[in-house]
């Protein structure tokens, strides 16, 4: 896997938008963070294109992100949110440049496409990360932002959590593997397609928002009959945030339905990674690989800097 240069001060970074349509006025903090960081943020007008609920058409947005891959001032690249509308574009956008200078791409959610493309067609290493949208104190985590620089500048940072009761991990084991995943739902849209990542020999990670539990459950059954779990190390589960029941329950919660596939092919599941949805959300190099430790009662996502 190839992974970008780190950030220097001074560096010039771009926010492009994949998905949904957004606004100059949400964008101020995060242009203003990014700034503190003393980076150079390039905001172009094409930015704030709005056709329906999408920053312009799927041509449009394409176009946009090719411009900045190609731009050899731009650094990286923070996909200011999520929504709905990558995979819409995600075949129009020409990666070629990043062959020659490879940029770090931000993001999480709807990024998850780009995520899983980047990984599979251009064997480079991505950010899974706050974006522009919640870079601001009342929707984000102070210590996610902290790790996102961190992780920006420095390189893959730890990721501390707690223990779970659904964990099932042999923790006598130190081997590292590559992260790979995003959103559940994103990640089943893009079954079959180019950009569905080989997931040999790699930790799987996953998220969710807003969706029925017999959803959660159609996904991981439909992932599992499709094949692309069994060569798994692990799964590695972040926020499962605001699932829906039925009047009739399904009976199980989304972690329970996510346990329950994963011990049938004897994959084990790690509970409890502080990512997705919710205003603690810390960054994890895609590609990258981690090990899980213990360590005074909690555990690690440690960086294998050894590798790679």
């Amino acid at each position: 896997m190839i992974i970008p240069p780190y950030l220097q001060k001074g560096d010039t970074v771009a926010i492009a938008a994949t998905a949904r349509k957004v606004l100059m006025e949400e964008m101020k903090d995060a242009i203003a963070l990014l700034q503190n960081w003393d980076l150079n943020v390039l905001v172009q007008p094409e930015l704030f294109e709005a056709e329906n609920q999408f920053a312009g058409t799927d041509t449009h947005r394409a176009m946009v992100f090719s411009k900045l891959l190609a731009n050899p001032k731009v650094k990286a690249i923070f996909c200011a949110r999520g929504g709905y509308g990558t995979v819409r574009m995600v075949d129009l956008i020409d990666f070629s440049p990043l062959q020659k200078q490879p940029k770090w791409i931000i993001g999480y959610s709807d990024i998850t496409v780009l995520i899983g493309h980047l990984f599979q067609t251009q064997k480079l290493c991505s950010l899974h990360g706050p974006m522009p949208l919640n870079m601001q104190e009342s929707k984000q985590h102070a210590q996610s932002l902290q790790h996102l620089k961190q992780t920006l500048f420095e390189g893959p940072q730890s990721i501390w959590f707690d223990q779970n009761p659904y964990n099932s991990f042999n923790l006598k084991s130190n081997s590292a593997y590559p992260i790979i995943g995003g959103n559940l739902s994103v990640l089943y849209s893009m079954l079959g397609s180019n950009s569905f990542p080989i997931l040999k020999n790699s930790y799987l990670f996953l998220e969710d928002l807003d969706e029925y539990l017999y959803h959660i459950d159609r996904m991981m059954q439909g992932l599992k009959r499709a094949g692309v779990l069994k060569d798994l190390k692990g799964i590695l589960v972040g926020d499962m945030s605001d699932m829906k029941d039925n009047s009739i329950p399904f009976g199980k919660n989304a972690f329970e339905i996510i346990l329950e596939t994963a011990l049938s092919l004897q994959i084990p599941v790690l509970f409890g990674i502080p990512a997705g949805h919710e205003p603690h959300n810390e960054s994890i190099i895609m590609g990258y690989p981690y090990q899980i430790l213990p360590e005074n009662g909690k555990l690690g996502l440690l960086p294998f800097k050894n590798t790679i």
